[in-house]
């Protein structure tokens, strides 16, 4: 459950991740651009510090889910007295018989063959 929980987050958060990295500028453009002539409560500064922290909290976030659910992976338990290969021979399907072989040469009468 916690590992089927935090991989449908990692996803999530990947997909966040993506968007919000694309909307950056690498030079500060970006979505500060379209706000710069603007004076709004999101000036051009606060997009840019807002568009940084969002990749740094997503970027822990996904570390931390992924370590999360490195933890979690569901696992199965083997029994340590236990032989795999005995289990196997036990769980055989059928016994092995050797198997037949022809005891006759199928060349040996050719038919002949009509033109």
């Amino acid at each position: 459950m916690i590992y089927t929980t935090s991989i449908v987050l990692i996803f999530i958060i990947c997909i966040l991740l993506i968007l919000v990295v694309l909307v950056q500028n690498s030079k500060g453009g970006g979505l500060v651009s379209n706000f710069a002539s603007s004076g709004q409560i999101m000036g051009a500064r606060r997009t840019t510090d807002f568009l940084e922290k969002a990749t740094w909290y997503l970027a822990g976030g996904l570390l931390a889910f992924s370590i999360i659910a490195s933890l979690t992976i569901p696992r199965e338990t083997i029994d340590p007295n236990k032989s795999l290969i005995e289990d196997q021979l036990k769980n055989a399907p059928g016994k092995t018989e050797m198997p037949t072989m022809p005891t006759n040469n199928p060349n040996t009468n050719p038919q002949p063959v009509n033109k």
